[in-house]
């Protein structure tokens, strides 16, 4: 029996966990996203930004985790907790996207793509975004999005 339910265990926790283990995108899989969810032309910006920002942020990994000391940034946009998730550790958190950090780590990035539009929409562009300002702002960005 006890074979048995481990089975059932390692069955079950197959199941639950490739939800959890986060997604790293192909760069045409996110191209196709980002074009679907409106953002080429949002705040004047184009797909390529938003592509070389991730790039530079979270090397399109929805799992990625910088700590920053007082405050930490989570998944694919690297959003950040001070302002707009909370992870139950940064005190004075705002949480303005109203979210989990936790759930910026995860495979579906409906709710990182909400977040990510309000924080650009509040700064109209990718300025808090340094990913974007060191690497991408300015430059040809042709290269992120050619042959998708």
């Amino acid at each position: 029996k006890s074979m048995l339910f481990l089975g059932f265990l390692l069955v079950f926790l197959g199941l639950a966990l490739p939800g959890t283990q986060g997604k790293i995108f192909s760069k045409c899989e996110l191209v196709k996203i980002l074009r679907r969810n409106g953002f080429e032309g949002f705040q004047g910006t184009t797909v390529a930004d938003w592509m070389c920002l991730v790039k530079y942020e979270s090397d399109y990994n929805t799992k990625a985790y910088n700590n920053n000391g007082p405050s930490r940034d989570y998944g694919i946009f690297q959003i950040n907790s001070k302002y707009w998730c909370n992870d139950g550790k940064t005190s004075g958190s705002k949480n303005a996207c109203n979210i989990s950090c936790s759930k910026l780590q995860d495979d579906n990035i409906e709710d990182d793509i909400q977040c990510a539009k309000k924080i650009a929409r509040g700064a109209r562009g990718l300025t808090p975004w340094y990913g974007w300002k060191n690497h991408c702002r300015g430059k040809n960005l042709s290269s992120f999005v050619s042959g998708c």
